[in-house]
């Protein structure tokens, strides 16, 4: 069979329109890798393939949740190992495109994730703790109790700290969990450029969502009663026009706050994501045409 090829990379740096490309001259289908593009009614916020991109290419994993859903970890592996494998099967080339870097390596490194079951007692102490002394208290005493787990978690992903923790504090390591066998034989393009760049790429994005209607999206999120206390809503956009509608902060301090966050977002995946990471195959933007990403994907596809 063919491999499964990955698209990976910052924010931003055009993933889905060369996935989008390349699927339609190599007989491809598209698997998301987008923590967020899992729900359901957030569309403008993550940036979601548009109705006339999906009826070009089939694109799967997207809309599978509701915002008050609780989709794992595991959830996502298992449904995205069944997708690849029906792809693989229908003789067709399947890509797995996204930024969201505990999704992509919890598939191409093959984690097995055992499923420790919630202890909803500690969640609930530790959720607490979260509001009366910070996310970063409960980040730092992660580091001591499981710095390789730490490493691996963005420290504003709270509920992933507390997760992590709850874990770890009942006697296993969250990062010793988290065993590699692969699954799938893969081949991944890594797509990157400056950080001037990069973050210029970012602000025009945050200002097109604006005017796309970032703000009635999340203004109907909330009329379908979807709190801003959901981890769904804490999303790089949702949270800080939260913070608008609620009227903590002015609307040109919500728009400069998602610029502001999503440059930081963009710094971390490259915690997932290194440049000098052997596995990843890179090409810088401008650096020269799709065409040649498609000739050196080429060379991986069974005819």
């Amino acid at each position: 069979m063919n491999p499964l090829v990955a698209i990976v990379g910052p924010t931003a740096t055009g993933k889905s329109s060369l996935a989008l490309e390349l699927c339609q001259t190599l007989n491809g289908e598209i698997i998301s890798a987008d923590s967020r593009q899992v729900y359901r009614y957030m569309d403008i916020g993550t940036a979601k393939p548009t109705k006339e991109e999906r009826a070009l290419v089939p694109h799967h994993l997207i809309d599978v949740a509701d915002p008050d859903d609780d989709f794992s970890l595991a959830l996502y592996q298992s449904k995205a190992l069944e997708t690849i494998d029906d792809i693989q099967r229908r003789g067709k080339l399947a890509f797995l495109v996204g930024g969201s870097g505990l999704y992509v390596w919890a598939l191409l490194e093959g984690w097995r994730i055992p499923e420790v079951p919630p202890n909803p007692t500690l969640r609930r102490e530790l959720e607490a703790r979260a509001k009366i002394e910070g996310g970063e208290k409960l980040y730092k005493e992660l580091k001591e109790t499981d710095p390789a787990a730490a490493e691996r978690i963005d420290p504003r992903n709270v509920r992933r700290v507390i997760r992590a923790l709850e874990v770890s504090l009942q006697g296993t390591p969250f990062s010793q969990l988290q065993v590699k066998h692969p699954f799938v034989d893969s081949v991944i393009i890594g797509l990157t450029t400056d950080r001037a760049d990069l973050y210029r790429r970012i602000d025009d994005r945050v200002d097109s969502l604006i005017k796309r209607g970032l703000v009635a999206e999340v203004q109907s999120l909330v009329a379908r009663g979807y709190g801003f206390d959901l981890p769904s809503m804490s999303g790089l956009g949702y949270k800080q026009i939260g913070l608008y509608l609620q009227g903590k902060i002015d609307l040109p301090a919500a728009i400069q706050q998602i610029k502001f966050d999503t440059h930081s977002f963009a710094r971390h995946q490259y915690n997932w994501f290194r440049l000098k990471d052997k596995r990843i195959n890179w090409f810088e933007l401008g650096k020269g045409p799709n065409q040649t990403i498609r000739r050196f994907v080429e060379q991986f596809v069974v005819n």
